[in-house]
């Protein structure tokens, strides 16, 4: 443990001021080291790009500043090798390679913290490792989105029912469902874009919560590290969190999306419907019933779903109540926000390997299409292009339904002379419209289920992800 020399026991960063050291419990209470490591490979980052600056500005000596970067490298050779021995009386990450590093090179191991407080230095890790970590969640995005635009250009002809209220309502492409996805995928796609603008401003320079007398400057280390812009005011850059929150907001919309889509694959799956095929890679079986093939993928994505929604509540309820600046609690960040990106990014990863390997039962979703009237709506077009009032159709198409359910027939099964005792206006033609294949057709307009509108959407969704630029 290191130690004040006139204080044993206390913490040498902060303990001048104690006469009595910290008591074992509240140090284990208060240490964030068993979590926040996660963050060194940042700290580093952000160390070396603050002696670099500190050099610059003339604050340190050009040897002294190769003297603190060749030690912070070695050691993240010893974090990257599992070497490190982190110590839960130093607290947290920032104060374990600190302590290493003094004890590698000296006394300017202590000269890296000129300048800078440990509440902006983990607000500009924690920026890091989230822009990190979104970039990581861009690609998987990405590829979940190619594998559904893939996937839906195969099934551009397949027909399926469409369904409102669970209910059997018209017929569409399973392409189009499939590119339905897509487009929650897309705007969520937006939303992670804009969080990362927004995760890309630099803290570092506020210090404690004022700045600093030093003659820093923060655009130097902005640009050594990446980030767009330093942040314009240093009581906000060490206290907001706002970032932290609107990733969650992210994650909650993604996993709510990818929720829906799981449950329509669980349902797709079972004996009831049959529409569809997960590989057996996806699935497993039942420790007593041997016939099962549980979609066990797409239902714990559905169940993660809570966890990222009380993410985003803890995050909100952490921050409503604190004043300015810094605060201890916000060391309650990092563990909601680190199970936040890894949940995404594994149900993402999950989804992108799965989605292209779905196989459709075409014939079985035709045969549910054929069921429930779904071509009724087409019937009521069909007579209202012959000049029969829209109110009228609906209540002759209600009518032959009607007549449909006693006889146990579906409208296209119907003979000519059957469905002609509901309206005289009905001629030989409008078997035309109530063949699935005539249903989805006729829908040819720009966001329609037909099949020639679905690979145009599709092509569209390819060339909008091709100029969507990867981040920088």
């Amino acid at each position: 443990m290191s130690t004040d020399s006139s204080n044993p026991g206390t913490n040498q960063s902060w303990g001048g001021r104690f006469s009595e050291p910290t008591d074992a419990f509240v140090a284990r209470f208060t240490a964030s080291v068993g979590f926040d490591q996660r963050l060194a490979l940042q700290d580093i980052q952000g160390s070396i790009a603050h002696a670099t600056m500190l050099a610059r500005v003339g604050v340190l000596t050009d040897v002294e500043r190769d003297a603190i970067v060749d030690g912070l490298a070695e050691i993240r050779g010893e974090i990257e090798r599992g070497e490190f021995a982190w110590s839960v009386p130093l607290e947290d990450v920032h104060m374990n390679i600190e302590a290493r590093l003094t004890e590698k090179i000296g006394i300017t191991g202590k000269k890296l913290h000129t300048g800078r407080s440990r509440n902006d230095q983990v607000a500009t890790d924690i920026r890091l490792y989230l822009r990190d970590a979104i970039d990581g969640i861009d690609g998987e995005l990405r590829r979940l989105r190619e594998g559904l635009i893939e996937l839906a250009v195969r099934e551009a002809d397949t027909i399926m029912p469409g369904f409102t209220h669970l209910q059997t309502a018209q017929p569409v492409t399973f392409g189009h469902h499939l590119l339905a996805w897509q487009e929650m995928l897309a705007r969520d796609h937006e939303r992670l874009r804009d969080c990362r603008g927004r995760v890309n401003v630099l803290p570092l320079g506020a210090a404690a919560l004022a700045g600093t007398t030093y003659p820093i400057d923060r655009h130097v280390t902005a640009e050594l590290l990446g980030f767009a812009r330093p942040a314009e005011n240093s009581l906000d850059a060490v206290s907001d969190r706002d970032f932290a929150i609107e990733f969650t907001g992210f994650a909650s919309l993604l996993l709510m999306h990818l929720s829906r889509m799981s449950e329509e694959l669980v349902l797709w799956t079972s004996a009831q419907f049959d529409f569809i095929d997960l590989p057996d890679r996806f699935c497993t079986g039942s420790s007593i019933m041997p016939q099962k093939k549980n979609p066990d993928v797409p239902e714990l994505v559905r169940g993660k779903t809570g966890r990222v929604y009380g993410h985003l509540m803890g995050l909100l309820t952490l921050m409503k109540s604190q004043p300015l600046a810094y605060n201890k609690d916000n060391q309650e960040d990092k563990e909601p926000l680190f199970d936040s990106v890894d949940t995404v990014r594994d149900c993402l990863k999950a989804f992108a390997d799965m989605v292209p390997a779905i196989e459709a039962k075409a014939d079985n979703m035709a045969e549910a299409a054929r069921k429930g009237f779904s071509t009724a709506t087409d019937l009521a077009d069909y007579l209202v292009r012959r000049g029969v009032a829209f109110r009228d159709a609906h209540e002759i198409v209600g009518q032959s339904v009607a007549y449909g359910l006693a006889q146990g027939k579906d409208l296209s099964e119907m003979t000519l002379d059957e469905l002609r005792q509901f309206s005289a206006t009905i001629e030989a033609d409008v078997f035309e419209v109530l063949t699935l294949e005539g249903s989805v057709a006729a829908r040819n307009h720009i966001g329609g289920t037909a099949p020639d509108q679905v690979r145009a959407a599709a092509q569209r969704a390819r060339d909008a992800l091709a100029r969507l630029e990867q981040p920088t």
